[in-house]
């Protein structure tokens, strides 16, 4: 079957601009090792609107739709399903692992198409350089740490004990201030915008909430 070209509206372009703005982030985590492109239906010929690490398949922006494009189009319309991951190759024959994911807007239509390519001839060095910091202040930083907790409370109370770790083992911070730089860092950390955090914050410390309202009020951007 054939599938015409869309009319997108505004929407459906701020949509597909959403999109555009989260390929550099993916191929930051992922490495070079991945081919990803953001394909618009408003034009085939002119299908690609975003592509990171294009010299895989020797694409750039402005590059048409691929007929497998076309194809995964037609089966995602026909399946009512979201994407489908396969193997194909490039035009020198080199193996790709390939996943295509529809992108849909307004009344539920795809729109777009995001379509991401594992170049698996890649080096081991290569490959083995994406998990490895690169920048000399990578390099020199402690490792980031994220709390995966299941629900709200636990994320707040994880939180708070691994910063209270980090602030009582400071020896710069004298005692009657790291309740101060607790709450300070639970501030930068975003953990105040959580509803009750506050109290349950209070409560954790053995504070009052004003205590912890008025740290929080002594706090300027200046301070982060």
């Amino acid at each position: 079957m054939k599938y015409k070209e869309i009319q997108l509206t505004l929407i459906d372009h701020q949509i597909l601009k959403s999109y555009s703005s989260m390929l550099e982030g993916l191929e930051s985590y992922l490495g070079k090792g991945y081919e990803i492109v953001l394909h618009s239906l408003e034009s085939y010929e002119h299908s690609v609107i975003n592509i990171v690490n294009g010299e895989h398949t020797g694409r750039e922006i402005g590059a048409p739709i691929t007929d497998k494009a076309l194809e995964m189009l037609g089966k995602l319309k026909n399946s009512g399903e979201s994407s489908e991951t396969y193997f194909s190759t490039n035009a020198k024959g080199e193996p790709l692992k390939s996943t295509t994911i529809a992108i849909r807007g307004e009344n539920n239509r795809i729109i777009g198409l995001l379509c991401m390519n594992y170049y698996m001839n890649i080096s081991l060095n290569d490959f083995v350089q994406s998990f490895i910091p690169q920048k000399q202040e990578e390099m020199q930083s402690r490792p980031q740490t994220e709390t995966f907790a299941s629900n709200v409370d636990e994320m707040i109370i994880s939180t708070l004990e691994y910063v209270k770790k980090e602030v009582y083992e400071d020896s710069s911070i004298t005692y009657s201030n790291k309740n101060k730089a607790i709450i300070t860092e639970l501030y930068n950390k975003g953990i105040f915008q959580i509803k009750d955090a506050v109290v349950k914050i209070a409560n954790e410390l053995g504070i009052s909430k004003n205590t912890v309202y008025l740290h929080l009020r002594n706090i300027t951007p200046n301070n982060q």
